[in-house]
């Protein structure tokens, strides 16, 4: 039986944002990774979790599962999922979104940087 379901599985075509890695929005802020696991291990084999612990990242986390259908599941059926009077958030990991913000930071500290040395106002 367990053949057939990984045959099953390796004909199936995913879209492409799905990935094994979770990002996960609007924990509580005093969940814990045991929680965590509770919640999220139901779904399948868990690698790692990590749960933001600064002020920028509180009440988000990545999980991350052995297997990208296990995953998936677990976004299927946990987004929206209620968590201590919250509704959990839970999208696919992307690397190219999340850097996005980071590199516009950067350009702009480096445009006040030329500006600057060149006397440039932006009210004139």
């Amino acid at each position: 039986m367990a053949m057939a379901a990984m045959q099953k599985r390796t004909n199936v075509r995913l879209p492409p944002e799905v990935n094994r890695v979770l990002y996960i929005r609007n924990l509580p802020y005093k969940i814990t990774a045991e929680e965590m696991y509770d919640i999220f291990g139901k779904y399948g084999a868990i690698r790692q979790i990590r749960v933001g612990n600064t002020p920028e990242t509180r009440g988000t986390a990545f999980v991350v599962y052995e297997d990208i259908f296990d995953a998936k599941n677990a976004c299927d059926h946990l987004s929206g999922f209620n968590v201590c009077n919250r509704y959990l958030v839970v999208l696919y990991y992307q690397a190219n979104k999340a850097f996005k913000r980071v590199d516009v930071d950067k350009k702009m500290e480096e445009l006040e940087k030329v500006k600057s040395k060149f006397g440039l106002d932006d009210d004139k």
